[in-house]
């Protein structure tokens, strides 16, 4: 740990969060977490983007995730186990067809035009008498 304090101290208690940050990422790094999470992550992205979820909004990702029938939970939050059973799940909705509905633009109500005529032939002074 004093590499990662300069050698200011070896207690996780007098750690700076980025002192703490930088050690369990080395950890991670270590065992290759980091690189299997963000590979199965890409996996899991790429299954919902072919279901019809628009992976570039992170607010229908944890939508879809959130459903009682998919996880449950914040796809950010999923462990490296739940996104393999995830795939899996993923995998067995797109071999049964399903895909997500597609929200309709409401269609425009017809806009109201009012037209005035104005019968000019019986009004006083008029030239068309």
């Amino acid at each position: 740990m004093l590499q990662y304090t300069a050698g200011r101290t070896d207690s996780l208690k007098e750690m700076t969060v980025k002192e703490y940050t930088a050690l369990c990422m080395a950890v991670e790094a270590m065992n290759g977490g980091r690189d299997e999470l963000k590979a199965r992550r890409s996996i899991v992205l790429k299954l919902m983007q072919e279901l019809g979820v628009d992976t570039t909004d992170w607010a229908q990702i944890n939508d879809f995730c959130r459903h009682p029938r998919i996880t449950g939970k914040e796809f950010g939050r999923l462990s490296i186990e739940e996104l393999m059973e995830l795939a899996t799940k993923l995998r067995k909705i797109k071999r049964k067809g399903w895909q997500r509905k597609q929200e309709q633009p409401q269609a425009e109500s017809p806009k109201q035009h009012i037209t005035y005529l104005i019968n000019l032939a019986g009004y006083p002074g008029s030239t068309l008498n």
